[in-house]
């Protein structure tokens, strides 16, 4: 099979079968062999009876419904799994990406030997304060974080090789930084193309403004993980050595200054500084723990995020 195409969706009912009518014409016209995967995320619409429908008449269609909303990253990431194209092509379902995009993407994986390529919606057609400005200050961190020139991280539109999206678990809300991701699991040819962007036709967006906030944890993470992902003490035991330092330094000026200079002033218990030494050689030790648990998490095998998905799979 050359192409899996992976649609995440939540409440998309209106525009589900417009939305594989030009899927199904683009991928006839250019003879291609693919499979499209709908992971309904939680609808409380009428979305999987939609995806039902359209399954009886195209039988390339597969579907997989969770019981309740768990978000973009666990959809797309139940998605690779099933998924088995040797390239792999993720878009969302209001009708925002052009499947027309879909030969030039492909040709980019398969021919030009990317292992991703990720859209860029040059010219959008959302809201300037709820999505234009927030998108270009979240570009702009990962880009400073990540070392990646990518000018859109978070477009829906993405190409991939299969092994790649085999490689990494997208979890949490890291659907936002998936590039990043798959720079951390050592796969460097990573691209960009210019894709159409255009207005929403059905609904409305299903992302409000605590995406800000998660975006921003997110970014930590990814940054924290690119960085100290593989070795945990080095972040954790240079915390700790400082803290240990800060602390030794206080209580061996509080003993020389009670043995030499001042033996019947104060007690050292009775002092500020003795409770900054002790304060921060604790926290300098556990510091040390945190590092050394990281270490032999590291060496264990990862834990597999499972989904509660309803027994439904067409």
């Amino acid at each position: 099979m050359q192409i899996s195409i992976v649609i995440p969706l939540l409440d998309e009912a209106e525009s589900l079968t417009e939305l594989n009518d030009w899927i199904t014409t683009v991928m006839r016209s250019n003879h291609f062999s693919y499979e499209i995967i709908y992971i309904d995320d939680g609808s409380t619409d009428h979305s999987w009876e939609v995806i039902a429908k359209l399954k009886k008449q195209y039988p390339e269609i597969k579907g997989i419904r969770f019981l309740k909303n768990y978000g973009k990253s666990q959809a797309l990431n139940a998605g690779f799994k099933l998924a088995s194209g040797s390239v792999i092509i993720t878009m969302d379902a209001d009708l925002q990406d052009s499947p027309n995009e879909i030969p030039e993407l492909y040709d980019m994986i398969e021919n030009r030997g990317y292992d991703l390529v990720s859209g860029w919606k040059k010219k959008r057609y959302d809201s300037v304060w709820a999505k234009n400005i927030p998108s270009k200050l979240f570009n702009w961190a990962a880009r400073v974080s990540s070392g990646l020139t990518l000018h859109d991280f978070n477009c829906g539109l993405k190409a991939y090789r299969l092994e790649v999206i085999k490689h990494i678990d997208v979890y949490g809300d890291m659907h936002r930084y998936i590039p990043v991701l798959v720079k951390n699991e050592g796969f460097t040819k990573i691209g960009e193309k210019i894709v159409q962007h255009q207005a929403r036709k059905y609904g409305i967006t299903k992302f409000g403004m605590e995406r800000f906030r998660n975006g921003f944890f997110d970014l930590l993470t990814i940054w924290f993980l690119s960085k100290f992902g593989k070795r945990p003490m080095h972040f954790f035991g240079t915390l700790g050595l400082l803290m240990m330092f800060i602390g030794f330094g206080f209580s061996l000026y509080l003993g020389m200054d009670k043995l030499f200079f001042n033996p019947t002033g104060r007690l050292i218990a009775d002092r500020t500084e003795f409770f900054i030494a002790l304060t921060t050689i604790i926290m300098g030790t556990q510091l040390f723990v945190a590092g050394f648990i990281g270490e032999l998490l590291l060496k264990s095998k990862a834990t597999t995020i499972r989904y509660n998905i309803k027994d439904e799979l067409l």
